[in-house]
């Protein structure tokens, strides 16, 4: 007879994700990242660096260096495809972060706003032209 799983054995939990941006200057986004965006950099590799990722809170970002688009830039502005996607607990928070980047110059892809599906949200653009959403409840 087959041994059957024990119910109470918890299966593995995926505790985190990291996105991967496609870049061209490595040491350009991540001085992009710490000082206008507030993450801290975890790793650079290479000599010169064409890897590294950065992040802020649980929200990692992994960095890499090519050579050439990837995407098409005017597909992406057009259709808003999006690099990554990043979320706060409360309405609060996606307020204050808004108005920390606001304050930090940063240029908006899309400012604040409240989403027909119950979130609000706001896409920043980084210096490669990836699009960064940041999302909240919006109750």
């Amino acid at each position: 007879m087959p041994a059957q799983a024990d119910d109470r054995t918890s299966r593995p939990v995926i505790s985190g994700i990291a996105a991967e941006l496609f870049v061209a200057d490595i040491k350009a986004s991540c001085d992009f990242f710490t000082q206008r965006l507030g993450f801290s950099i975890v790793f650079t590799y290479g000599e010169p660096p064409f890897y590294a990722q950065v992040k802020r809170d649980r929200a990692r970002l992994n960095l890499k260096c090519v050579d050439y688009q990837v995407i098409d830039p005017a597909l992406r502005d057009r259709e808003s495809l999006l690099s990554a996607d990043m979320g706060v607990d409360t309405q609060e928070e996606i307020e204050q972060l808004f108005l920390e980047f606001q304050t930090a110059g940063i240029t908006f892809f899309q400012t604040l706003k409240k989403e027909p599906w119950g979130a609000e949200t706001f896409i920043v653009k980084d210096r490669d032209g990836n699009l960064l959403l940041f999302a909240g409840p919006a109750d």
